[in-house]
Protein backbone atom coordinates (compact mmCIF):
# COMPACT_ATOMS: atom_id res chain seq x y z
CA UNK A 1 0.00 0.00 0.00
CA UNK A 2 1.48 3.55 -0.83
CA UNK A 3 2.21 6.08 1.23
CA UNK A 4 -1.50 8.13 0.06
CA UNK A 5 -3.45 4.92 0.18
CA UNK A 6 -2.60 4.09 3.83
CA UNK A 7 -2.70 7.73 4.95
CA UNK A 8 -6.35 7.52 3.63
CA UNK A 9 -7.38 3.97 5.64
CA UNK A 10 -5.97 5.98 8.62
CA UNK A 11 -8.33 8.75 8.36
CA UNK A 12 -10.85 6.27 7.72
CA UNK A 13 -10.52 4.79 10.72
CA UNK A 14 -9.84 8.15 13.13
CA UNK A 15 -13.63 8.86 11.34
CA UNK A 16 -15.65 5.33 11.80
CA UNK A 17 -14.26 5.83 15.67
CA UNK A 18 -15.36 9.11 16.01
CA UNK A 19 -18.37 8.24 14.91
CA UNK A 20 -18.82 5.64 16.90
CA UNK A 21 -18.15 7.48 20.00
CA UNK A 22 -20.84 10.30 19.11
CA UNK A 23 -23.32 7.37 18.83
CA UNK A 24 -26.30 7.90 20.86
CA UNK A 25 -25.91 11.62 20.30
CA UNK A 26 -28.54 14.28 22.07
CA UNK A 27 -25.65 14.63 25.07
CA UNK A 28 -27.19 10.96 25.38
CA UNK A 29 -24.60 9.08 27.90
CA UNK A 30 -24.63 5.93 25.35
CA UNK A 31 -27.69 4.95 23.70
CA UNK A 32 -26.29 1.19 22.63
CA UNK A 33 -24.49 -1.78 24.05
CA UNK A 34 -23.11 -2.03 27.77
CA UNK A 35 -21.99 1.77 28.46
CA UNK A 36 -23.05 3.28 31.89
CA UNK A 37 -25.87 5.73 31.99
CA UNK A 38 -25.08 9.09 33.45
CA UNK A 39 -26.56 10.52 35.78
CA UNK A 40 -26.11 13.68 38.01
CA UNK A 41 -26.93 16.27 40.39
CA UNK A 42 -26.05 19.27 41.61
CA UNK A 43 -25.83 19.76 45.65
CA UNK A 44 -24.84 22.31 48.01
CA UNK A 45 -22.90 19.92 50.24
CA UNK A 46 -20.93 22.84 51.94
CA UNK A 47 -21.35 26.08 52.70
CA UNK A 48 -23.75 27.98 55.31
CA UNK A 49 -27.34 25.80 54.33
CA UNK A 50 -25.86 22.09 53.46
CA UNK A 51 -28.13 19.20 52.15
CA UNK A 52 -25.66 16.33 51.31
CA UNK A 53 -28.38 13.55 52.49
CA UNK A 54 -30.31 13.98 49.17
CA UNK A 55 -27.63 13.06 46.65
CA UNK A 56 -26.06 10.25 49.24
CA UNK A 57 -29.32 8.48 49.54
CA UNK A 58 -30.04 8.52 45.45
CA UNK A 59 -26.56 7.04 44.95
CA UNK A 60 -27.53 4.32 47.72
CA UNK A 61 -29.80 3.31 45.71
CA UNK A 62 -28.15 3.82 42.50
CA UNK A 63 -25.77 1.58 43.66
CA UNK A 64 -28.36 -1.01 44.95
CA UNK A 65 -29.77 -0.70 41.56
CA UNK A 66 -26.50 -1.88 40.29
CA UNK A 67 -25.25 -4.37 42.15
CA UNK A 68 -28.99 -6.18 41.08
CA UNK A 69 -27.88 -6.21 37.84
CA UNK A 70 -28.91 -2.66 36.48
CA UNK A 71 -30.51 -2.16 33.87
CA UNK A 72 -30.29 -5.25 31.61
CA UNK A 73 -26.45 -5.01 32.37
CA UNK A 74 -26.02 -1.59 32.47
CA UNK A 75 -25.21 0.49 35.09
CA UNK A 76 -26.15 4.09 36.44
CA UNK A 77 -22.56 6.10 36.76
CA UNK A 78 -24.08 8.65 39.66
CA UNK A 79 -21.99 11.87 39.50
CA UNK A 80 -22.36 14.43 42.40
CA UNK A 81 -21.09 17.88 42.65
CA UNK A 82 -20.78 20.39 45.19
CA UNK A 83 -22.08 24.18 44.27
CA UNK A 84 -20.73 25.57 47.33
CA UNK A 85 -23.69 27.69 47.63
CA UNK A 86 -22.09 29.72 45.21
CA UNK A 87 -23.57 30.55 41.78
CA UNK A 88 -20.90 30.56 39.51
CA UNK A 89 -19.86 27.30 40.90
CA UNK A 90 -23.61 26.18 40.89
CA UNK A 91 -23.21 27.19 36.93
CA UNK A 92 -20.20 25.67 36.47
CA UNK A 93 -21.36 22.26 37.79
CA UNK A 94 -24.45 22.14 35.49
CA UNK A 95 -22.31 22.78 32.60
CA UNK A 96 -19.99 19.81 33.76
CA UNK A 97 -22.73 17.23 33.79
CA UNK A 98 -24.82 18.04 30.91
CA UNK A 99 -22.60 19.60 28.61
CA UNK A 100 -18.78 17.26 29.54
CA UNK A 101 -20.30 14.24 31.20
CA UNK A 102 -23.17 13.83 29.20
CA UNK A 103 -25.57 13.49 31.78
CA UNK A 104 -29.26 12.04 30.51
CA UNK A 105 -30.97 13.57 33.46
CA UNK A 106 -30.15 15.04 36.80
CA UNK A 107 -32.04 13.13 39.86
CA UNK A 108 -31.78 13.68 43.64
CA UNK A 109 -30.06 17.33 43.97
CA UNK A 110 -30.79 19.38 46.79
CA UNK A 111 -29.28 23.08 46.62
CA UNK A 112 -30.08 26.66 48.17
CA UNK A 113 -29.21 28.21 44.32
CA UNK A 114 -28.95 25.65 41.32
CA UNK A 115 -32.70 25.45 40.48
CA UNK A 116 -33.19 29.14 39.89
CA UNK A 117 -29.16 29.31 38.42
CA UNK A 118 -29.54 26.74 35.68
CA UNK A 119 -33.29 26.38 34.47
CA UNK A 120 -32.83 27.98 31.52
CA UNK A 121 -30.12 25.79 30.88
CA UNK A 122 -31.42 22.65 31.14
CA UNK A 123 -34.04 24.15 29.00
CA UNK A 124 -31.63 24.83 26.55
CA UNK A 125 -30.21 21.44 26.36
CA UNK A 126 -33.40 19.24 26.69
CA UNK A 127 -32.84 17.72 30.29
CA UNK A 128 -34.93 17.19 33.29
CA UNK A 129 -33.67 17.60 36.82
CA UNK A 130 -35.94 15.41 39.62
CA UNK A 131 -34.45 17.02 42.85
CA UNK A 132 -34.70 15.18 46.06
CA UNK A 133 -34.99 18.53 47.81
CA UNK A 134 -36.24 21.17 45.78
CA UNK A 135 -35.23 24.35 48.30
CA UNK A 136 -35.11 27.40 45.36
CA UNK A 137 -38.01 28.96 43.65
CA UNK A 138 -36.55 27.88 40.48
CA UNK A 139 -37.29 24.27 41.39
CA UNK A 140 -41.13 24.87 41.45
CA UNK A 141 -41.16 27.49 38.08
CA UNK A 142 -39.64 25.59 35.66
CA UNK A 143 -40.75 22.84 33.13
CA UNK A 144 -37.66 21.24 33.15
CA UNK A 145 -37.43 20.69 36.93
CA UNK A 146 -39.85 18.42 39.09
CA UNK A 147 -38.39 18.07 42.80
CA UNK A 148 -39.94 15.35 44.62
CA UNK A 149 -40.89 16.68 47.91
CA UNK A 150 -43.48 19.66 48.68
CA UNK A 151 -40.69 22.42 49.19
CA UNK A 152 -40.40 25.05 51.83
CA UNK A 153 -43.01 27.12 49.95
CA UNK A 154 -46.34 24.86 50.18
CA UNK A 155 -44.76 23.69 53.35
CA UNK A 156 -44.84 27.41 54.67
CA UNK A 157 -48.22 27.57 53.75
CA UNK A 158 -48.90 23.98 55.21
CA UNK A 159 -47.13 24.89 58.85
CA UNK A 160 -49.36 28.28 58.93
CA UNK A 161 -52.53 26.38 57.96
CA UNK A 162 -51.96 23.87 61.01
CA UNK A 163 -51.08 26.83 63.70
CA UNK A 164 -54.26 28.92 62.63
CA UNK A 165 -56.59 26.47 62.10
CA UNK A 166 -55.75 23.19 63.89
CA UNK A 167 -53.88 24.51 67.48
CA UNK A 168 -55.97 27.88 67.16
CA UNK A 169 -53.14 29.94 67.10
CA UNK A 170 -53.42 33.72 66.77
CA UNK A 171 -50.86 36.33 66.81
CA UNK A 172 -48.48 34.26 64.64
CA UNK A 173 -45.16 35.92 63.54
CA UNK A 174 -43.07 34.60 60.55
CA UNK A 175 -39.57 35.53 60.43
CA UNK A 176 -38.22 34.03 57.08
CA UNK A 177 -34.40 33.67 56.14
CA UNK A 178 -34.08 34.66 52.47
CA UNK A 179 -31.78 33.13 49.93
CA UNK A 180 -31.44 34.04 46.23
CA UNK A 181 -34.86 35.61 45.05
CA UNK A 182 -37.56 34.03 47.20
CA UNK A 183 -38.89 36.87 48.52
CA UNK A 184 -41.22 37.01 46.89
CA UNK A 185 -42.79 33.17 46.67
CA UNK A 186 -42.32 32.89 50.68
CA UNK A 187 -44.96 36.23 50.16
CA UNK A 188 -46.86 33.85 47.91
CA UNK A 189 -47.33 31.35 50.29
CA UNK A 190 -48.15 33.52 52.96
CA UNK A 191 -50.66 35.09 50.73
CA UNK A 192 -52.34 31.09 49.89
CA UNK A 193 -52.67 30.69 53.56
CA UNK A 194 -54.34 33.75 53.98
CA UNK A 195 -56.85 33.20 51.17
CA UNK A 196 -57.38 29.78 52.33
CA UNK A 197 -58.05 30.82 56.43
CA UNK A 198 -58.65 34.83 56.28
CA UNK A 199 -56.11 35.25 58.97
CA UNK A 200 -52.96 37.72 58.52
CA UNK A 201 -49.08 37.51 60.32
CA UNK A 202 -49.24 39.83 63.31
CA UNK A 203 -45.54 40.23 62.10
CA UNK A 204 -42.88 39.61 59.32
CA UNK A 205 -39.28 39.96 59.78
CA UNK A 206 -37.24 39.01 56.72
CA UNK A 207 -33.86 39.70 57.68
CA UNK A 208 -33.40 36.90 59.38
CA UNK A 209 -29.46 35.50 58.34
CA UNK A 210 -28.46 31.96 57.97
CA UNK A 211 -26.01 30.89 59.71
CA UNK A 212 -25.85 33.38 62.63
CA UNK A 213 -23.83 33.45 65.31
CA UNK A 214 -26.70 34.87 67.73
CA UNK A 215 -30.58 34.88 66.71
CA UNK A 216 -31.23 36.98 70.17
CA UNK A 217 -31.97 39.96 68.86
CA UNK A 218 -34.48 38.48 65.76
CA UNK A 219 -35.88 35.98 68.86
CA UNK A 220 -36.40 39.05 71.14
CA UNK A 221 -37.85 41.86 68.85
CA UNK A 222 -40.68 38.79 67.93
CA UNK A 223 -41.28 38.66 71.40
CA UNK A 224 -41.93 42.55 71.84
CA UNK A 225 -43.84 42.34 69.23
CA UNK A 226 -46.74 40.21 70.95
CA UNK A 227 -45.93 36.77 68.97
CA UNK A 228 -47.69 34.12 70.14
CA UNK A 229 -46.08 31.60 67.41
CA UNK A 230 -43.08 31.89 65.45
CA UNK A 231 -43.09 30.14 61.77
CA UNK A 232 -40.01 30.01 60.53
CA UNK A 233 -37.93 28.71 57.81
CA UNK A 234 -34.45 27.79 58.95
CA UNK A 235 -31.64 24.73 58.11
CA UNK A 236 -31.61 22.66 61.10
CA UNK A 237 -28.24 24.69 62.83
CA UNK A 238 -30.19 28.02 62.76
CA UNK A 239 -33.60 26.41 64.51
CA UNK A 240 -31.46 25.06 67.10
CA UNK A 241 -29.88 28.42 67.60
CA UNK A 242 -33.52 30.01 67.95
CA UNK A 243 -34.96 28.14 69.89
CA UNK A 244 -31.75 28.04 72.20
CA UNK A 245 -31.96 31.95 72.10
CA UNK A 246 -35.72 31.81 73.11
CA UNK A 247 -34.71 29.59 76.21
CA UNK A 248 -31.79 31.84 77.26
CA UNK A 249 -34.46 34.66 76.91
CA UNK A 250 -36.91 32.87 79.30
CA UNK A 251 -39.70 32.97 76.31
CA UNK A 252 -40.64 29.50 77.05
CA UNK A 253 -44.64 29.64 76.07
CA UNK A 254 -43.66 29.87 72.55
CA UNK A 255 -45.25 27.70 69.86
CA UNK A 256 -42.94 26.93 66.92
CA UNK A 257 -43.95 26.45 63.02
CA UNK A 258 -41.12 25.14 61.82
CA UNK A 259 -40.44 23.27 58.16
CA UNK A 260 -39.86 19.45 57.46
CA UNK A 261 -35.58 21.19 57.51
CA UNK A 262 -35.60 21.23 60.90
CA UNK A 263 -36.92 17.53 60.78
CA UNK A 264 -34.41 14.84 62.28
CA UNK A 265 -33.10 12.99 65.47
CA UNK A 266 -30.16 15.71 65.42
CA UNK A 267 -32.56 18.39 66.13
CA UNK A 268 -34.75 16.68 68.71
CA UNK A 269 -31.44 16.01 70.52
CA UNK A 270 -30.45 19.00 70.65
CA UNK A 271 -33.28 20.27 71.97
CA UNK A 272 -34.81 19.89 75.52
CA UNK A 273 -37.01 23.43 75.97
CA UNK A 274 -39.54 23.08 72.87
CA UNK A 275 -41.41 26.22 74.57
CA UNK A 276 -45.24 25.27 73.88
CA UNK A 277 -43.85 22.57 71.12
CA UNK A 278 -42.64 22.28 68.20
CA UNK A 279 -44.95 21.51 64.88
CA UNK A 280 -43.77 20.42 61.56
CA UNK A 281 -45.64 19.26 58.34
CA UNK A 282 -43.20 16.63 57.73
CA UNK A 283 -43.04 16.22 54.25
CA UNK A 284 -42.68 12.60 53.92
CA UNK A 285 -44.17 10.31 55.95
CA UNK A 286 -42.36 10.45 59.49
CA UNK A 287 -39.62 8.36 59.55
CA UNK A 288 -38.92 8.44 63.61
CA UNK A 289 -42.56 6.63 63.75
CA UNK A 290 -41.91 2.90 63.55
CA UNK A 291 -43.66 2.11 60.92
CA UNK A 292 -43.15 -0.49 57.33
CA UNK A 293 -43.62 2.41 55.41
CA UNK A 294 -40.62 3.66 55.78
CA UNK A 295 -38.52 0.29 56.34
CA UNK A 296 -36.66 -0.36 52.91
CA UNK A 297 -35.73 3.52 53.27
CA UNK A 298 -34.57 2.90 56.49
CA UNK A 299 -32.72 -0.13 56.24
CA UNK A 300 -30.95 1.30 52.79
CA UNK A 301 -29.82 4.39 54.31
CA UNK A 302 -28.17 2.50 58.02
CA UNK A 303 -26.57 0.39 55.77
CA UNK A 304 -24.60 3.26 54.44
CA UNK A 305 -24.65 5.15 57.48
CA UNK A 306 -26.94 8.10 55.95
CA UNK A 307 -28.30 10.61 58.22
CA UNK A 308 -32.06 9.51 58.87
CA UNK A 309 -33.66 12.87 57.44
CA UNK A 310 -36.34 13.88 54.96
CA UNK A 311 -33.55 14.91 52.92
CA UNK A 312 -32.46 11.62 52.39
CA UNK A 313 -36.38 10.32 52.00
CA UNK A 314 -36.51 12.97 49.46
CA UNK A 315 -33.40 11.58 47.57
CA UNK A 316 -34.37 8.19 47.98
CA UNK A 317 -37.66 8.49 46.57
CA UNK A 318 -36.42 10.74 43.63
CA UNK A 319 -33.83 7.56 42.55
CA UNK A 320 -36.76 5.42 43.00
CA UNK A 321 -39.50 7.33 41.03
CA UNK A 322 -36.35 7.39 37.98
CA UNK A 323 -35.59 3.85 38.48
CA UNK A 324 -39.34 2.94 37.63
CA UNK A 325 -39.52 5.30 34.71
CA UNK A 326 -36.39 4.04 33.08
CA UNK A 327 -37.57 0.88 33.42
CA UNK A 328 -40.54 1.16 31.44
CA UNK A 329 -38.54 2.23 28.60
CA UNK A 330 -38.08 0.50 25.51
CA UNK A 331 -35.31 1.50 23.35
CA UNK A 332 -32.27 3.39 23.38
CA UNK A 333 -31.25 5.44 26.67
CA UNK A 334 -30.66 9.22 25.48
CA UNK A 335 -31.52 12.21 27.17
CA UNK A 336 -34.26 12.59 24.35
CA UNK A 337 -35.74 9.70 25.09
CA UNK A 338 -35.56 9.85 29.30
CA UNK A 339 -36.91 13.43 29.00
CA UNK A 340 -40.12 12.10 26.85
CA UNK A 341 -40.73 8.88 29.43
CA UNK A 342 -40.64 11.41 32.12
CA UNK A 343 -42.96 13.85 30.94
CA UNK A 344 -45.23 11.45 30.27
CA UNK A 345 -44.68 8.95 33.20
CA UNK A 346 -48.01 7.70 35.08
CA UNK A 347 -47.72 8.86 38.49
CA UNK A 348 -46.44 6.86 40.82
CA UNK A 349 -48.01 6.27 44.43
CA UNK A 350 -46.03 5.98 47.38
CA UNK A 351 -47.11 5.73 50.81
CA UNK A 352 -43.85 7.92 52.18
CA UNK A 353 -45.65 11.08 50.49
CA UNK A 354 -49.13 12.56 50.49
CA UNK A 355 -49.74 13.15 46.69
CA UNK A 356 -48.45 10.74 43.86
CA UNK A 357 -45.49 11.64 42.12
CA UNK A 358 -45.47 12.67 38.58
CA UNK A 359 -43.03 14.91 36.80
CA UNK A 360 -44.27 18.79 36.49
CA UNK A 361 -46.89 18.10 39.92
CA UNK A 362 -46.60 19.32 43.08
CA UNK A 363 -47.16 17.08 46.26
CA UNK A 364 -49.10 19.30 48.55
CA UNK A 365 -49.30 17.11 51.81
CA UNK A 366 -47.48 16.84 54.81
CA UNK A 367 -47.85 15.09 57.62
CA UNK A 368 -48.16 16.78 61.55
CA UNK A 369 -45.61 15.82 64.17
CA UNK A 370 -44.69 17.63 67.06
CA UNK A 371 -41.53 17.80 69.57
CA UNK A 372 -42.22 18.65 72.76
CA UNK A 373 -40.17 19.86 75.89
CA UNK A 374 -38.43 17.64 77.77
CA UNK A 375 -39.00 14.58 75.44
CA UNK A 376 -35.86 14.66 72.88
CA UNK A 377 -38.45 12.52 70.45
CA UNK A 378 -40.95 13.57 67.52
CA UNK A 379 -44.21 12.38 67.79
CA UNK A 380 -46.99 12.59 65.30
CA UNK A 381 -50.02 14.94 65.59
CA UNK A 382 -52.29 13.72 63.89
CA UNK A 383 -53.68 10.05 62.13
CA UNK A 384 -53.11 11.82 57.85
CA UNK A 385 -51.88 13.64 55.56
CA UNK A 386 -52.66 17.39 55.98
CA UNK A 387 -52.89 19.24 52.78
CA UNK A 388 -53.34 22.70 51.72
CA UNK A 389 -56.77 23.89 51.82
CA UNK A 390 -58.41 21.00 53.48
Amino acid sequence: MNKRASGTAALLAVAALTLAGCAGGDGGAGGGGGDPIVVGSVNTISGPATFPEASQAAAAVFDAFNDAGGLDGRTIDYKILDDKGDPATATASARELVGSDGAVALVGSASLIECEINAKYYEQEGILSMPGIGVDTGCFASDNISPANVGPFNDMTLTLQYGSEVLGMDDICILLEIAGSTRPTYQAAIDKWTEITGKEPKYVDDTVPYGASDYTPYIVKARDQGCKALAINPVEPDAIGQVKAANAQGWDDVTWLYLTSVYSENFADAIDNAGAGIYVPAEFYPFTDDDEINADWRELMEANDIPLTSFSQGGYLAAKYFIEVLEGMDGDITRETVSEALKSMEPIENPMVGTPYAFGTQNTAGWPIVLESGTNAWEKVADDWLRIGE
